[in-house]
This record gives C-alpha cells, sequence and structure tokens, in this order.
C-alpha cells in the first residue's frame, strides 16, 4: 500500500479544475522546496529546502493527464578538477503523463508489446483522486540537467600534481625537474660534511708519501 499523496505538499498538483475533457489547459507557477537528495548524490545537487521555480502545463487527455514544464533552482557541488566548491543554475525541462486509474490503452504514448502489460503498467504513474506527485519527474529531469564532472570554469587548470596547489590561483606555478638517476646522487653529495667531500675525493692518507720515497 502506497502512502495518500497530501495536497499540502507543494510538489503535489491538483487536476480538479482541469477537469477530464480532451484538449483542456491549464497553467501553473509555484515555488517549492527542494527535496531530499535532489541531484547526482556525493557530486552535484539542489541542496534540500532550497527553493525550486516550477512553471507547468497541464493537458487533458483521453487517457489521463499529460504534464509539460520547466524546473528551475541553484545547485551546488564540487569542481572535480581544482576540488573548490561551485555553485551553477540548473534549468531541468520534463514531460509526463499521468494516467487515469480507470484509462484503458486508447491512444497511450507508449504502446506495450504483447504479454509486456504488467512491466509496462510498473512504469507508468497514475492520478490519485485527482493529484499527482512532481516528485519522481522532477528528480529524473534534475539529473539529467546537471553535468556529471562539474566544473568551476570550463579551463580551470586543477591542481598541482606534486604538491596539490590550486594552480588558477598561481599561473607560474612549477617545479623544477631533476633526473631521477641523479637524484639518488644529489642526496648523497648534499648528506655528508664538508670535511668527508674532502676526504672521499684525494687518494688515501700517505699514499703521496709513499710515492715520493
Amino acid at each position: 500500500m502506497t502512502a495518500r499523496l497530501d495536497h499540502r505538499n507543494p510538489l503535489v498538483f491538483d487536476t480538479h479544475e482541469l477537469g477530464r475533457r480532451p484538449g483542456a489547459l491549464q497553467r501553473q507557477t509555484r515555488t517549492a522546496d527542494a527535496p531530499k537528495d535532489l541531484g547526482i548524490q556525493k557530486v552535484v545537487g539542489v541542496p534540500e529546502g532550497a527553493p525550486v521555480e516550477l512553471d507547468i502545463r497541464l493537458e487533458s487527455v483521453m487517457e489521463g493527464v499529460l504534464v509539460t514544464g520547466t524546473a528551475r533552482a541553484r545547485a551546488e557541488g564540487e569542481c572535480v578538477r581544482c576540488l573548490e566548491p561551485l555553485q551553477l543554475d540548473v534549468e531541468a525541462d520534463f514531460q509526463e503523463m499521468f494516467s487515469y486509474p480507470d484509462a484503458d490503452d486508447r491512444g497511450r504514448v507508449h504502446h506495450a508489446e504483447p504479454g509486456d502489460d504488467a512491466e509496462d503498467d510498473e512504469d507508468r504513474l497514475f492520478l490519485e483522486d485527482g493529484l499527482f506527485d512532481l516528485e519522481p519527474v522532477l528528480r529524473d529531469a534534475v539529473v539529467l540537467a546537471l553535468p556529471m564532472q562539474p566544473v568551476c570554469q570550463e579551463d580551470c587548470p586543477g591542481l598541482c600534481a606534486e604538491c596539490g596547489v590550486r594552480l588558477a590561483d598561481d599561473p607560474d606555478h612549477h617545479h623544477d625537474a631533476v633526473d631521477i638517476r641523479w637524484a639518488a646522487l644529489q642526496g648523497l653529495a648534499d648528506s655528508l660534511e664538508p670535511g668527508d667531500k674532502d676526504d672521499k675525493s684525494g687518494a688515501e692518507p700517505g699514499v703521496d708519501e709513499k710515492q715520493e720515497k
């Protein structure tokens, strides 16, 4: 058993005034609070409770109500290149059929293949006492409208692979390249005291004296 729709929910719309005469139209605009997890989880999305502007058109057709509209909101996320917080405006278009519970298959938008009626009914959305819930449609539309890899700017250079500094903050940032073949020798040379270098660079003590004798 599914919970009954609450007409006080801003994402629930009432179609009673529209009637069931095919061709009847009605436009509605409203601002609703964004539901939880509206977007791509852990990537980018509209924060819960943020305003979502809805502009929809209801059209009565033979088998139900065709809902067409646009949702506008401000999404938040993290740049995939430099990991800085970002905000972006999202505009999501949608269109969905909400069928009458007693509707037959005449004029249905998606025609099922023989034997697929049960599976097709699972994908259909129905009116409930003249009400419909826009939330599932809104979720699908917003996910499709959001970028899978959001960036703070199209040419974001990202982070330095060696030290992690944000390259956009320091365009001239660089590291001197060191030949790895000499890195070990350079480290050894830096660790020696000046006297050690002199001892190792010359011959053993007493060798020259022996040669002179």
